[in-house]
């Protein structure tokens, strides 16, 4: 899917977070010339790019509402009467606070990502999961599947962070924490001693979380030496002059 011309937002969603955050609520102001605090009307980052998705020459251009960590937040607590909108694009319901009339615009689109692995806010209700279509992002499968050596080959470095990657993947036996390419497509991994740091400071104590209690050796398991003994020298490594 592309387009040519588009408009976008982005929030992270928090368990704090609520209706009056996202949509519309009184939210305390102050008056710039008498400095007095009052609370009035405030629409959220939701109704705004609603708002401007059926302004008059905006009604062809997609507007995307992206979420962040949607399940790290009460959902029926934030979308309240908008559950029944995300369904039901072509009728209208009366706001709680404003009291107006509303329908969400057939060109404006919610995406939202959550992480699986995060056991205590995997679940999403019943009536959320009918008002999305839901696309698994996974080291297993495309698109993220060879994401990361494509990247360095799109960059001209070695393959061996892809190889490691792949090991590493293959020795987890959990899909849901396996571990994804973001981590190694960073500048600093390819620094002295970036490839190490990375791995030790952030990767395998991720792993080190999800077997807390088990009595397994991570370094031992995932580690890079044990990596690279099972992987082999990269062809680049191993050439001569590089060793």
């Amino acid at each position: 899917m592309c387009f040519s011309r588009y408009t976008s937002a982005e929030r992270r969603f928090h368990p704090s977070y609520a209706y009056e955050d996202f949509f519309e609520g009184f939210r305390p102001q102050e008056d710039p010339q008498t400095r007095e605090v009052a609370f009035r009307l405030t629409a959220g980052p939701l109704r705004e790019l609603a708002d401007l998705a059926s302004r008059e020459g905006n009604r062809h251009v997609p507007h995307f509402l992206v979420i962040d960590e949607i399940n790290r937040a009460n959902l029926a607590k934030i979308f309240g009467e908008l559950y029944f909108l995300l369904e039901y694009r072509n009728r209208s319901v009366r706001l709680t606070y404003s009291g107006d009339d509303f329908a969400l615009p057939s060109n404006l689109f919610v995406i939202g990502t959550m992480n699986t692995a995060d056991r205590s806010i995997a679940l999403v209700d019943a009536a959320m999961r009918r008002r999305f279509a839901f696309v698994e992002l996974s080291p297993r499968i495309e698109p993220t599947r060879g994401l990361l050596r494509r990247w360095l080959a799109r960059e001209e470095r070695d393959a061996e962070p892809a190889d490691l990657l792949d090991a590493l993947n293959s020795r987890i036996t959990d899909p849901d924490f396996q571990v994804g390419p973001s981590y190694l497509m960073k500048e600093g991994v390819y620094r002295d001693g970036g490839l190490e740091r990375t791995w030790r400071t952030k990767i395998l104590p991720l792993l080190e979380e999800h077997h807390y209690g088990e009595g397994v050796d991570v370094e031992g398991r995932y580690g890079l030496r044990s990596l690279r003994a099972a992987v082999g020298p990269s062809p680049q490594t191993a050439a001569p002059g590089l060793l």
